[in-house]
């Protein structure tokens, strides 16, 4: 029973790394996982428990049904709901499902895990002195309602760091989007008046023609 197990394993992390690879040059960085350069010392940047027998796959890639779970951390964490629902859509261009991405961080040891493509410093810095402290990077893939939590706070503590004083280019939740994207560094540089690169300014579009559908999802948890 073993040899077939080990079998199919071998089949489905060539389908990862093939699948993976088309994302990647097909989005050229677009996400949390290749984003602006950073700050040397700087956190990556980031990334519902799901209905037992439910959970996300390449063909169910909808992060609608976290619509409750995103209301409720947002109002926790003081955030609009809205934005954390529009990041949720901007980060499901790659299955999250479970098996799917420990297959591909064999691979890739620094991808981002969960439902919102959160990467482990970032996460392990975000964890600190929440109701979260005591959980692990590693159970993101499992708990998208941890995944959503900490995607949240993350968000939170983004918004801290923003400058007092800032350019007219870009509204609060613009910059907490590019910030989630590449990094509390670059974000207070676009405040300031920089312009993103390529992948910032595709990940800020992509934000904005997800922010109608992300309202739908919330009304239609209300």
């Amino acid at each position: 029973m073993a040899e077939p197990r080990r079998s199919r394993w071998g089949v489905g992390l060539a389908v990862a790394v093939l699948v993976a690879a088309g994302w990647a040059a097909a989005r050229g960085g677009h996400g949390t996982e290749s984003t602006a350069p950073r700050k040397p010392g700087e956190s990556a940047a980031p990334t519902a428990t799901s209905t037992p027998g439910e959970r996300p796959t390449p063909n169910n890639q909808d992060p609608s049904r976290y619509a409750p779970q995103v209301i409720k951390y947002a109002k926790r964490a003081e955030i609009n709901p809205q934005l954390l629902m529009a990041i949720l859509y901007n980060e499901s261009y790659k299955p999250h499902d479970p098996a799917w991405e420990r297959a591909w961080q064999r691979i890739k040891p620094d991808a981002a895990f969960g439902i919102a493509n959160m990467h482990k410093a970032a996460f392990d810095e975000t964890k600190q002195g929440r109701d979260f402290a005591d959980r692990d990077w590693q159970q993101l893939p499992d708990d998208p309602a941890l995944a959503v939590e900490a995607a949240a706070w993350y968000l939170h503590d983004l918004a801290r760091q923003l400058p007092a004083e800032r350019s007219s280019r870009y509204t609060e939740d613009d910059l907490l989007a590019l910030g989630y994207n590449t990094g509390p560094g670059n974000m207070a540089a676009f405040a300031r008046g920089a312009k993103p690169g390529a992948a910032a300014q595709s990940y800020l579009d992509q934000l904005h023609s997800n922010w109608s559908v992300a309202a739908r999802a919330l009304h239609g948890a209300g």
